[in-house]
């Protein structure tokens, strides 16, 4: 990141400072530490004169430079680099009256050194337990700095402006601000100009100070209500689970003072993802959840065969409402349902920003992801790191993602040593380089001045900012949760504990803010609420039903389908080649690499009708198709823009000058937005992330393609939680599209499954469609087939390798034109006469090939081969229809290449059972089974390939031959 201050660390403020130090070292070189002799070689004179130096700009990571007053070098043997020096950029200089410019730099060192480490030893723990760290550089006398010094008048602009001040009361007021209730970290961040800005906030602005006392009165309120509403819970709903706030209270008044921050720098939407922890606090008390509906959920279900099979937990469960800032500004939020998996919805929310944004068109800080985590959870992880990783990415960015850290200082029964290798549960985020604050969850006050200037932060550099919200869990991991058994004496003070909103009322009192009975009448009013409600939902609960399908969602739905049915998919033949011979345009300015003319020279010759339309061609017609309709298309995954098999090159680089032609871009003056990015190297991050667009985004077509189908599993938490489940669970629908590679081809056992069974395994309730497709044209279909029915679900398909090269794997345009999407293909073959057929052979997929080829070698005509192209829902109409003809067959085979226990074997069986019983029941041709998908031996794949295709024919294998 560049320095966005001067370009020169001999620049501004801090020059004076650099000369008084170099006049220290020409009086006494033994007084200054050895590592600044070669800088002052280099830009001064002997004669004590500046020369004329170079200038640069910062660059990457730094340690900001500390004088250690003879305790150390902090810079190395060869001095300071030039990050080092960023921290010097406009450095007011300090003043010492009296005092020798020795005393000074020790001086300076010691304030430096206050803001890099002050936060070690900062008051931020509410059970105000010892500090592990204790640093010698935050201690006067490492400095030579004596207690006579303390009453030395100094005058350091950042703290006091001009006046002139005790070095005692500087050294207070650093405490105050870098070691008291906030802590932060801030002085490796890269951009000079970042640093300058937050230093000036913290010194001159205490972060960000509250100004009223009716400020102060609201923080109280909210305090109150989020402390009465745990407080009613656990005294009328004993033991029953709901991962509460006490002793966290605090959220609540951070939570709305960010909100109306935000309300006021131009926010309009925020979407909120969060663990159980404080959930249904949040819910009630930020989103307006009625407490009718709160309480009622506690109450038992009324009708508890409605919610058979469907549903989720209380604590799981979304909500959208808008939040009336204090600017007069309303901001739409929503909370993103999720599962227990914690950490794992923060890609989900992610990706709903950037739709959000997208959909705007506005400046993308006006929608705000703010996403909170546990303290256990945000160290342990992996998914953490794959979403924090997102932040500045291209076409992942999201204008920065305010994190929330509810700190509990402990997992479930683990505590943090046990958690984590690092000092603090957030240090993974120094990742991004950006600020991270960490606050005392019993200072009300302090937690409101960091959240202020956290929004103010994200609104200012559009840059992720982390908030550790310290506090502790009054009870166990969950209510019914005995905590002592592992934690006694952590929870002997937790026993002791005032809790927040009696200390913070006793401050108001004290200071005259409120009266005593004044504060307790807003408690017992806000109880008194809740037993009136109580009375009422006792006898007749108000559950609030899920709300779906409103807003962008209005034109869709979810719910059953028939699998036999397609929407009108096929153009007209003209339209397609006057769209295939534009897509094989590129401007003669652009300097294609030869092999990639050769590749735009034939989808010039298949546009045409010269040459059979390849998976290429036919997904780009697809898309292209439907950015030309109005539809936006974006797509994304590690080597999208190229493919994993340089199939789709849907961007054109050129060779002379690197930029990138994009033919689907350049199709028409109003089509539709297309976006293709390549990821970065994640399954879960990412995938979690097109998830979370297409649920705000059901009018684009949404695409997430895996390098290899096998590298899926590394999202399996996306797909089980939210993909396969979200309909089911929070009635969510999304149209998103797996792609995933997948075939037997000798490549071994990573690179030959995308797991097909574990797809087939959640499949229910029509909640996805799950392909593997023999033909370009149905490739085709498919896609465009996903936006065109009404109905959203989606899309898994068991996408080609060798097939995107194999000559018979093609299409012609007419089957583009004239076709929809085919469920079940029968056997078309003019050879096949159906009185003949003896053996029907039901197959998916790439092994289709290896049975025609097989058929054609040896001139069987007495088996019938029909593809079954969509595995989910299946069609068992269209299978009928395709079967009926061979009413003389007297078997019917399943042919697959995965091993027995995997693929689609075991989901055909049991669905074939539930809808036929044993007519034709078919029986398994395939690989034996195994604990491994493929072997590694491309011959002994040839071997397993060829038994499986001779037994299809009703061949027995012998010895490598069929006979």
């Amino acid at each position: 990141m560049t320095n966005k201050g001067s370009d020169s660390h001999l620049a501004g403020n801090n020059l004076p400072f650099i000369e008084e130090l170099y006049a220290q070292y020409l009086d006494d070189p033994k007084s200054v530490d050895p590592s600044w002799v070669p800088v002052f070689k280099q830009y001064f004179n002997g004669d004590g004169r500046l020369n004329n130096g170079p200038s640069f700009t910062p660059r990457g990571l730094f340690t900001p430079a500390v004088i250690n007053g003879g305790g150390g070098s902090t810079f190395g043997a060869s001095g300071p680099s030039e990050a080092e020096w960023a921290l010097e950029v406009n450095r007011t200089p300090l003043a010492t009256p009296g005092k020798s410019s020795k005393f000074a730099g020790k001086v300076q060192g010691l304030i430096d050194n206050y803001r890099l480490l002050g936060h070690l030893v900062a008051q931020i723990d509410p059970l105000a337990r010892e500090r592990s760290h204790n640093p010698p550089e935050l201690d006067p006398q490492h400095y030579g700095i004596k207690e006579s010094d303390m009453d030395t008048p100094v005058r350091t602009k950042e703290l006091f402006g001009s006046q002139e001040v005790p070095l005692r009361q500087v050294m207070n007021r650093l405490k105050d601000l870098y070691s008291g209730p906030i802590a932060v970290e801030y002085a490796s961040l890269p951009s000079a100009e970042e640093r300058e800005w937050l230093r000036e906030q913290i010194e001159q602005n205490d972060y960000a100070s509250i100004e009223t006392n009716e400020e102060r009165v609201q923080i109280y309120r909210d305090l109150v209500k989020a402390t009465a509403f745990e407080d009613f819970l656990h005294t009328k709903y004993v033991g029953a689970k709901r991962f509460g706030a006490s002793g966290g209270e605090s959220l609540i008044p951070l939570l709305s003072s960010l909100l109306n921050e935000a309300g006021g720098l131009g926010v309009r939407d925020c979407i909120i993802g969060m663990a159980h922890r404080g959930r249904l606090n949040v819910l009630h008390n930020i989103m307006g959840k009625p407490a009718e509906a709160m309480l009622s959920e506690f109450e038992k279900t009324p009708d508890p065969e409605k919610y058979m099979g469907s549903s989720d937990v209380k604590y799981h469960m979304g909500y959208s409402s808008d939040f009336e800032t204090t600017s007069g500004n309303s901001v739409h939020l929503s909370l993103t349902f999720n599962p227990s998996h914690l950490e794992f919805v923060n890609p989900v929310v992610l990706g709903r920003a950037r739709a959000k944004q997208d959909r705007r068109g506005e400046s993308r800080s006006s929608v705000l992801p703010l996403v909170m985590h546990g303290d256990a959870a945000f160290a342990g992880q992996g998914v953490v790191a794959e979403s924090l990783n997102l932040a500045e990415v291209e076409g992942f960015s999201v204008a920065g993602t305010v994190h929330l850290v509810i700190n509990n200082q402990i997992g479930f029964t683990a505590v943090p040593r046990e958690s984590r290798s690092t000092t603090y549960s957030t240090d993974i985020a120094k990742i991004l380089e950006v600020p991270i604050f960490h606050v005392n969850g019993d200072d009300p006050e302090a937690c409101v001045r960091v959240a202020k200037l956290a929004m103010r932060w994200r609104q200012k550099f559009k840059r992720d900012v982390v908030i550790d919200l310290v506090c502790y869990r009054r009870y166990g991991h969950n209510e019914g949760d005995e905590p002592r058994f592992t934690q006694p004496i952590m929870y002997s003070k937790i026993d002791a504990m005032t809790k927040v909103h009696e200390k913070y009322a006793k401050k108001l009192v004290d200071a005259g803010v409120l009266e005593a009975d004044q504060a307790q009448g807003i408690f017992q009013k806000r109880i008194d609420e809740y037993s009136a409600v109580y009375e009422e939902i006792h006898q007749a609960p108000q559950r609030a039903e899920v709300s779906s399908l409103s807003g962008v969602w209005t034109r869709y739905e979810g719910g059953a389908v028939d699998a036999g049915q397609s929407p009108k998919t096929n153009l007209p033949l003209d339209e397609l080649k006057a769209l295939g011979q534009k897509l094989a345009e590129v401007p003669d300015s652009v300097n294609v690499h030869r092999t990639i003319q050769r590749f735009l020279k034939q989808r010039d010759e298949m546009a045409t009708g010269e040459r059979p339309i390849d998976w290429a061609m036919a997904e780009a017609l697809a898309l292209g198709s439907l950015l030309k309709e109005g539809t936006s298309v974006r797509i994304s995954g590690q080597d999208a823009i190229r493919a994993t098999f340089s199939q789709r090159h849907a961007g054109i680089t050129d060779g002379k000058t690197g930029e990138v032609y994009w033919p689907l871009k350049h199709l028409s003056d109003d089509q539709a937005k297309f976006e293709v990015y390549n990821s970065i190297l994640s399954e879960c991050g990412v995938l979690g992330f097109e998830y979370g667009y297409s649920l705000d985004y059901p009018d684009a077509l949404v695409i997430w393609e895996a390098q290899f189908g096998d590298f899926a599993n590394g999202a399996q938490v996306i797909i089980d939680q939210f993909i396969s489940s979200g309909e089911d669970k929070w009635k969510r629908l999304s149209g998103l599209v797996m792609l995933l590679p997948h075939g037997y081809e000798g490549q071994g056992p990573e690179h030959s499954s995308a797991r097909l069974e574990r797809f087939l395994q959640s499949s229910a309730e029509d909640n996805w469609f799950v392909c593997n497709l023999t033909t370009p044209g149905q490739y085709f279909h498919a896609l465009r087939r996903q936006i065109h029915q009404g109905v959203r679900k989606p899309l898994i398909v068991m996408s080609p390798k060798s097939l995107l090269r194999l000559r018979e794997a093609t299409s012609t345009l007419e089957e583009l034109a004239d076709q929809t999407f085919q469920a079940v293909i029968p056997d078309t073959r003019p050879e096949i006469v159906p009185d003949q057929v003896k053996r029907i052979s039901l197959c998916s997929g790439k092994v289709y090939y290896d049975l025609i080829k097989y058929a054609e070698e040896q001139q069987y005509t007495e088996t019938a081969i029909i593809r079954v192209e969509q595995l989910y829902p299946l069609d068992f109409e269209g299978l009928k229809r395709a079967m009926e003809p061979y009413k003389n067959a007297e078997e019917v085979l399943w042919v697959q290449e995965e091993p027995k226990n995997m693929g689609p074997w075991n989901h055909i069986l049991s669905n074939w059972l539930d809808e036929f019983g044993t007519e034709r029941c078919p029986r398994y041709v395939g690989r034996a089974p195994s604990a491994s998908p493929a072997t590694g031996h491309r011959e002994a794949h040839l071997l397993e390939q060829q038994k499986l295709v001779v037994e299809a024919f009703g061949e027995v294998w012998q010895n490598g031959n069929g006979k």
